[in-house]
């Protein structure tokens, strides 16, 4: 799984921090996610992808690993 997000998109709502804390943080000054793990382990896939599918912005993007 390879995991992108869209700062732009970000509305800042930290859902996806709150479901996968060892994938997503946010910028303290406007929180905004920050993506801390692009090719997250499989025993996180179902968290990322709860993420992903939560995020009010669709600002998470998720492809299979190549």
């Amino acid at each position: 799984m390879n995991v992108t997000v869209d700062e732009d998109k970000c509305c800042g709502a930290g859902q996806c921090v709150l479901i996968a804390p060892e994938v997503f943080d946010q910028r303290d000054e406007d929180g905004i996610v920050i993506l801390l793990d692009a090719r997250p382990p499989q025993e996180r896939h179902a968290a990322v992808a709860e993420a992903a599918a939560v995020c009010p912005a669709a600002a998470i993007d998720l492809t299979d690993r190549a």
